[in-house]
């Protein structure tokens, strides 16, 4: 394994020599900076150093990323390099489990989001973005972070649940949008159990243990109906038991709605911010953008998101922890350590995405990028099942609200990143304003 042309070495790759905790806290609030310059620094294979005891291998090398990403799933684990999502996802989700059974929960998910079930959500989703535009304020400034989180949200519970009224499902979305609300602090906590005796985290586990009890809840009603096999939402799915008697347990259950919940709202809900306070500062890209929305141009659409993608990942890196020793970059990595592809560092590459800086969907358009340069979706047998339908989502939403709305930024200054222990977001909430067309 490994980059073709290096010469292996016993030595493990440089890196900053900066204490654990000092590494942890300064790449969990900057990554957005400080990736790139260890990059500029020790080059495309970098070691840090991780509280409590954790180490990792960043990798910005396409060849070293793809090793990775086609590597054996028996090598490279990634529900263990997720281990620090456990808490929240559960021991059962499709992001903390490897081998055969992460195969298995893949293998369940999977039919909610295939080509026949995509199509079957364009309806649902073109009618909430219809309502959701309805409540926009015209010349008034809002966040477009929050109306696109409030509008994903409604979209994902619509597909896991079925339906979308009633106080349990109201209650469900307040209390997730509080709990994507993570910071380092929070994740820290969760290593520790005697900390979650006192605030903030005695708060976040009680939101934690009311959400479960009305995902507990609404998984025993809906075992009791008796058109299970006709309806087509994410849970009715998972409850139908398959021909080879497969049945999900309420845990696995939870854990895998939890994980819809979180990962299936707000990586497109952030994806659609960045997107309209870039396109509202470019005259050139807004006038390309309502074009393809009055033409219907769905490619067009899809690559204004694919370049958000790109430009702004959502999320900056994905994690493979290894379970034996392997020859990566010119180096051997051993086995316990973690290996990370820099989703972020490959994406603002100049060698890969020419003027990287800049936002032009165009470039999805012109010609694909480089053969694994573009991942906001990971890559390899672990690839997010969700892709196709955040790239539809998010294509739709654009649709609808370029088709109805003028958009221009609050402020002319650039929004600055707001560095979270999972994703990278709008830290002033990408303030827009519309105007009717």
């Amino acid at each position: 394994m490994g980059r073709a042309g290096t010469t292996t070495s016993a030595a493990l790759p440089p890196g900053p020599p900066l204490p654990a905790l000092v590494q942890t806290l300064v790449v969990g609030n900057l990554r957005h900076h400080v990736l790139p310059l260890l990059k500029r620094r020790y080059g495309s294979v970098v070691r840090m150093r991780f509280a409590p005891h954790r180490d990792i291998v960043m990798l910005t090398d396409l060849d070293d990323i793809k090793t990775v990403f086609t590597g054996p799933v028996t090598t490279f684990h990634g529900g263990e390099g997720n281990v620090t999502l456990k808490p929240l996802m559960g021991d059962h989700s499709v992001l903390v489990t490897d081998e055969d059974t992460h195969l298995r929960a893949r293998k369940l998910l999977m039919p909610a989001f295939n080509g026949a079930a995509l199509r079957g959500y364009r309806a649902m989703i073109t009618g909430l973005t219809r309502a959701e535009l309805d409540r926009w304020p015209e010349d008034r400034a809002f966040g477009a972070h929050d109306r696109m989180r409030a509008l994903t949200m409604e979209i994902i519970l619509r597909v896991v649940f079925g339906v979308a009224e009633g106080p349990r499902l109201e209650e469900l979305r307040r209390l997730i949008g509080h709990l994507v609300e993570l910071d380092l602090v929070q994740v820290i906590g969760w290593q520790s159990p005697r900390l979650q005796r006192y605030r903030p985290w005695r708060t976040y586990a009680e939101r934690q243990a009311r959400v479960d009890e009305l995902l507990y809840a609404e998984i025993s009603e809906r075992r009791q109906v008796s058109d299970l096999d006709q309806r087509t939402d994410v849970l009715s799915r998972l409850l139908t038991v398959p021909a080879d008697g497969d049945e999900l347990s309420d845990a696995e259950l939870r854990d895998q709605l939890v994980t819809l919940l979180l990962a299936g709202h707000e990586t497109t809900a952030t994806a659609l911010a960045w997107a309209l306070h870039e396109i509202s500062r470019d005259p050139e890209q807004a006038a390309f953008t309502t074009r393809a929305a009055d033409e219907g141009d769905e490619k067009a659409l899809e690559a204004v998101m694919k370049e958000s993608l790109r430009l702004r990942p959502v999320v900056g890196e994905v994690v493979r922890r290894l379970t034996e020793d392997v020859e990566i970059g010119g180096y051997r990595i051993p086995a316990g350590f973690d290996v990370m592809p820099s989703i972020l560092v490959v994406h603002g590459d100049d060698d890969h995405h020419p003027d990287a800086k800049l936002f032009r969907p165009q470039r999805f358009l012109d010609g694909s990028p480089p053969a694994g340069s573009w991942l906001p979706f990971g890559g390899g047998a672990r690839r997010c099942l969700g892709a196709g339908f955040s790239l539809m989502e998010g294509s739709i939403v654009l649709r609808e609200l370029f088709g109805r709305f003028a958009v221009a930024p609050e402020h002319p200054r650039p929004e600055r990143i707001r560095s979270r222990p999972i994703t990278l977001e709008p830290g002033r909430g990408a303030r827009i304003k519309v105007t009717g067309r």
